[in-house]
């Protein structure tokens, strides 16, 4: 049974930092694209980041480029989303997902597994 934890969520003030952790278990950690996604209320999913599984290149949404890296510890089955200069407008409930074997894409119907979400909250 695949299942994908996030941990590391929580309140920050405005310009602070916060690191997204997702430990996968049930597959082949090392195949799978793995991507971060994030929804607040009352908004759409966005794709937020996603790292390939085998050339280890990344891409990134507009609104979060040069704020958040992406990266992955395949001896740990985990990926990571360091979080920087954090504003309110980044609060959302956080998901990670996996895509067997796919391109690093933000397109969430690609994605074939999906973590349970975890809240970041920035406020002052």
């Amino acid at each position: 049974q695949v299942r994908l934890v996030e941990s590391g969520g929580g309140l920050v003030q405005p310009g602070g930092s916060l690191r997204l952790s997702c430990t996968a278990s049930g597959f082949t950690f090392q195949y799978q694209t793995m991507g971060w996604f994030r929804q607040a209320p009352g908004k759409e999913r966005e794709g937020v980041s996603c790292i390939h599984y085998g050339d280890l290149s990344t891409d990134y949404a507009d609104s979060v480029k040069g704020r958040f890296t992406i990266s992955r510890d395949n001896a740990k089955n985990t990926v990571y989303l360091q979080m920087n200069s954090l504003q309110p407008e980044d609060t959302a409930t956080y998901y990670c997902a996996a895509l067997t074997g796919g391109l690093c894409v933000l397109a969430g119907d690609f994605y074939d597994y999906w973590g349970q979400g975890i809240q970041v909250t920035v406020s002052s």
